[in-house]
């Protein structure tokens, strides 16, 4: 890794250490209490950035504006240089880049992300925001990566003591969940920053069948969803707390005891890779997927549904929600759209179509190998590539796991 500040240098050295024996190095995995690190009990992570998680992100129809200069059609040169290659070309409005390569019929899958710290815990901050770069893989059904490289700001706001408890935790949590998925972080790239932020760049070479493109979703597919929404109300409910003014707005509907347990399972959520799903696809013959991350369900439906080779629209008719979080969510009038499908959610589940012959199996296989449910949640019919949540969907409330 590329180590520009002598913070950065300093925050590995005591990374190292805390491999090698820290005593706290325990505490890795436990919550995390800034006490037992000798921090002050008042320490909380998410107050070194101002935007937390996905709702960094620029806003969708934004974001389109800025990169039509990317969109630009390829010269004839470029054409020409992959004419022997089968292997389309994929990139801008997708969750990866595809580009055939020059030797035998591969080609190089890759994706880049970071945001903001949204949970308190630097470990799990780690692991989930590691998770969230490799769901654009799993989104395309890839199953393998090849190699990660870690994007690192440390806060300028940090005290020393606190950058050398912190940042050896989430670069830990990083590695840890790399390796979950069969990888490994080989560089990056380390800088100081006012805010805190956590991310990288995930690569891998693979073979046209490694992957599936996500635009043959046919009239009368149904779409699966395999995370709960709701992560964004969570992490905000769990930090009001600790704001008197904020938390009497949400305390009618919801008890502390309900917010850290949703809390807790957004947590659990955001750091469980989405590989299992993405390997049922290739079984059970997905037509397309996309992860649901900082434009919501109904953005990332959206998105998905503009790419689609047929005219079809999706239709989405459920919305599983992580317990008591639509109440909250109520509560706050506009603030989140959770259930208007605009709430931006962290390393969230895969949307994907399916066939609907194919759709109970898959839930049911997901469940079994994972321990965590998968719903059918809208379907797919004829239209012009639009995505919509019904007036009246129906809230599905997703307990949290003890």
């Amino acid at each position: 890794m590329s180590y520009q500040t002598s913070v950065a240098q300093d925050s590995l050295a005591a990374a190292q250490l805390e491999m090698a024996g820290n005593p706290n190095s325990i505490a890795l995995r436990r919550p995390f209490d800034p006490v037992a690190h000798d921090l002050e009990a008042s320490f909380r992570l998410t107050r070194f950035a101002d935007l937390k998680g996905r709702s960094c992100k620029v806003p969708q129809d934004v974001l389109g504006k800025l990169v039509e200069s990317l969109q630009q059609d390829y010269s004839q040169a470029d054409q020409d240089q992959f004419m022997h290659v089968a292997i389309p070309r994929i990139g801008i409005g997708l969750d990866c880049s595809v580009t055939p390569l020059r030797h035998g019929g591969l080609c190089l899958v890759q994706t880049t992300d970071f945001f903001y710290p949204l949970v308190d815990d630097p470990y799990m901050m780690g692991k989930i925001a590691c998770a969230n770069v490799l769901s654009d893989l799993y989104a395309m059904g890839v199953t393998e990566c090849d190699n990660m490289l870690m994007l690192l700001g440390v806060s300028t706001k940090m005290t020393e003591k606190e950058r050398d408890v912190v940042i050896p935790l989430i670069m830990r949590g990083f590695k840890d969940s790399a390796l979950e998925a069969g990888t490994s972080v080989t560089g990056g790239q380390t800088v100081i920053n006012p805010w805190c932020t956590i991310g990288g760049v995930a690569t891998t070479i693979c073979q046209p069948n490694e992957y599936i493109v996500p635009d043959n979703a046919v009239m009368g597919d149904v779409l699966v969803l395999t995370k709960p929404l709701g992560t964004q109300v969570a992490v905000n409910a769990h930090q009001w707390l600790d704001q008197p003014e904020r938390w009497n707005r949400i305390k009618l509907v919801v008890s502390e005891e309900d917010v850290r347990k949703a809390y807790h399972r957004a947590m659990d959520s955001m750091s469980r890779l989405n590989r299992i799903a993405a390997r049922l696809m290739h079984k059970y013959n997905a037509h397309g997927s996309t992860d649901v991350t900082g434009f919501g369900l109904l953005g990332h439906a959206q998105n998905l549904a503009s790419h689609q080779k047929n005219e079809v629209s999706f239709v989405i008719h459920n919305l599983p929600v992580i317990a008591k979080m639509a109440a909250v969510a109520k509560a706050c009038g506009n603030m989140f759209q959770l259930l208007q499908g605009h709430a931006p959610e962290t390393s969230g589940g895969l949307l994907i179509c399916l066939p609907r012959e194919q759709a109970a199996a898959y839930c049911k296989d997901i469940e079994k190998q994972e321990g965590y449910q998968a719903w059918i949640i809208g379907i797919v019919e004829k239209g012009n590539r639009t995505a919509r949540i019904i007036d009246k969907p129906r809230v599905i409330e997703v307990p949290a796991k003890d």
